[in-house]
Formats: structure tokens, C-alpha cells, sequence
């Protein structure tokens, strides 16, 4: 992905804002947006911000995973099962 054609000063997005948002709804790539030629924000289309958020969530539950693994904090899976047989939820 080439960032450098994405990347516009706010006077830009100020001019164009609709034709903007539905460049980033069509591409799905972030633009950037600078102020006094500084990147200063990334804007993006709403279905790739949830994604985003969608992974992050997922990594932050592997990551945790991964933590209790390390510290023990696990069930073997025979324990597991026999406990939901005992409770009738599994058969």
C-alpha cells in the first residue's frame, strides 16, 4: 500500500470532503492529513475502522490466552468435559 498518494493537507478535505469519503468507502485505505505539511490525523471508512477494532479485540484475547498459558492458568480438556457430563450439559 502506497501511503504517499493517500496523504492530503486539511485544506483539501476542507474543499472536498464528500468526494474524500467516498474515496476511503470505495478504496478501504486510510488517508492522511496534514496541517502545516505535518501528518497530524489518519482518517478512514467506517467498515475498516470496525475491522480495526475487530482484530485488536481478537489480539488482546490471544494475548491473554498466551499470558495464562505461561502462568498455568489452564484446564485440560478431559476436566473440562467431565464437568459439563456431571452438570448434564454435555453428553
Amino acid at each position: 500500500m502506497r501511503y504517499s498518494e493517500q496523504i492530503k493537507p486539511i485544506s483539501y478535505l476542507k474543499a472536498n470532503a464528500a468526494t474524500v469519503m467516498t474515496t476511503l468507502a470505495e478504496s478501504r485505505s486510510p488517508m492522511i492529513i496534514t496541517q502545516n505539511g505535518e501528518a497530524k490525523a489518519v482518517i478512514q471508512d467506517i467498515a475498516s475502522y470496525e475491522q480495526t477494532q475487530e482484530t485488536i479485540a481478537l489480539l488482546k484475547i490471544l494475548a491473554l490466552g498466551q499470558q495464562q498459558v505461561k502462568a498455568g492458568e489452564v484446564t485440560p480438556v478431559k476436566d473440562v468435559v467431565q464437568r459439563l457430563k456431571n452438570k448434564g450439559k454435555f453428553t
